[in-house]
């Protein structure tokens, strides 16, 4: 019954992660023909648009934070693979175990307490492009620094889970 449980958590963090990265992946089509439409704009017929500039860099912002969950469900992150390549399964699972909680928690939860105020100042302000034609939500371009440490906690449990049935496996 417990590990039934354990099993649903983790299907429902996992399909949480691969709806989000498939946003990801639509905005990265979205940003290219953003990015091309804004080429033409000013190449083509010397009209440039500081607004569809900065939405670039806010599709950019979705793109990463939208990916770098999935990145980890996907086991994509950059690791020094010297010793983790021999181990066997249990110790494996028991490495992963103490990186999830050491690593990514401690990490993620840094990120957090030392991001909050200023994400928090950002929105008392409603703070806006530095332009006068700019884009007038860089408060909520900013909140990202603390989506992306949150999503990665609640991507993490999963992991750690994962890692958890696969120590106990044997």
């Amino acid at each position: 019954m417990k590990n039934d449980r354990v099993s649903s958590v983790i299907k429902a963090i996992d399909r949480l992660t691969d709806n989000t990265g498939r946003i990801g992946s639509w905005c990265s089509l979205l940003m290219v023909m953003t990015m091309l439409l804004v080429v033409v704009l000013r190449y083509g017929f010397q009209i440039g648009s500081i607004s569809l500039q900065e939405s670039i860099t806010y599709l950019n912002c979705v793109i990463f934070t939208s990916g770098v969950a999935y990145t980890l469900k996907e086991d994509a992150h950059v690791r020094v693979d010297v010793m983790y390549s021999k181990l066997s399964s249990k110790s494996k699972a028991l490495v992963d175990l103490l990186g999830t909680l050491v690593f990514l928690g401690l990490t993620a939860g840094f990120i957090l307490w030392t991001s909050w105020d200023y994400v928090s100042v950002s929105w008392r302000i409603r703070e806006g492009s530095a332009e006068s034609s700019g884009l007038p939500y860089v408060y909520v371009l900013k909140t990202s620094i603390l989506i992306i440490p949150t999503m990665l906690l609640i991507q993490g449990l999963s992991e750690f889970l994962k890692a958890y049935k696969m120590y106990h496996k044997n």
